[in-house]
């Protein structure tokens, strides 16, 4: 076999090692070559599975919490690729529920063909599921099980019914009763001012909007006591 390799002019080398165990491991947030993505077949990077015991493990404490609504069973962990910036392909994964995995699966390969720029796509437990430091950081992502701020009624994130898309440069704000404005995350606040041209920026013209909007969801920008530019939720059945 290796000479066969030798003979053919191709020689294993460690970086086809490194990007091998890089996506068997699925590490997300790694890049890797569009060879590597050929060999290992770009069909195993778009899946949806149950929650791996790695991946449960990992989220108890943080993203998830012991409640009577949502069970491991309902929801699914996906597997994705994405472009950035860089040029470059970024491994991204997510938790979602079951009835949206399908559905997230299909818009995030349509992304990846268009090479739409998603910064970062990292489950939120990498974070301790703090929302204002993954915001910070512009990851995407999904379920976290949290209240409604200032409520007891769970979000659809809590439900994993929601999606967050490069969260920094589409900042939630809402002007308070005093006239002063809370913006989240903190350094967002410089792209609240959606007249401004910006990278990531999410308006009616960007492909994630049409996308989501065809496939059932609503858009946080068209809120109107606050805005919510970054988070997509599902209303469907």
């Amino acid at each position: 076999m290796v000479l066969s390799a030798l003979f053919c002019g191709w020689i294993p080398s460690q970086q086809d090692n490194s990007e091998k165990t890089i996506l068997h491991n699925w590490e997300a947030g790694k890049t890797v070559s569009d060879a590597a993505i050929k060999t290992y077949g770009e069909h195993n990077c778009f899946v949806a599975e149950p929650i791996p015991d790695n991946i449960w493990e990992l989220m108890q404490g943080k993203s998830y919490k012991d409640n009577p609504f949502i069970k491991r069973e309902d929801l699914r962990h996906i597997k994705v690729l994405h472009w950035d910036y860089d040029n470059k392909i970024h491994l991204g994964e997510m938790v979602c529920n079951k009835a949206i995995a399908n559905i997230l699966i299909d818009i995030f390969r349509q992304l990846y063909k268009a090479k739409y720029p998603i910064e970062r796509m990292m489950l939120p437990d990498y974070f301790d599921a703090d929302d204002e430091t993954q915001m910070r950081a512009n990851n995407s992502s999904c379920f976290c099980y949290r209240a409604v701020a200032g409520t007891k009624v769970i979000s659809h994130h809590a439900r994993g019914l929601a999606i967050d898309i490069n969260t920094l440069y589409n900042p939630y704000y809402k002007i308070r009763k005093d006239g002063s404005m809370y913006v989240q995350p903190e350094t967002g606040r410089p792209y609240c001012d959606r007249n401004k041209k910006f990278k990531y920026k999410i308006d009616k013209k960007d492909l994630a909007y049409k996308l989501f909007t065809q496939n059932g969801f609503k858009w946080g920008g068209e809120w109107k006591s606050c805005k919510d530019f970054q988070h997509f939720e599902w209303n469907g059945k």
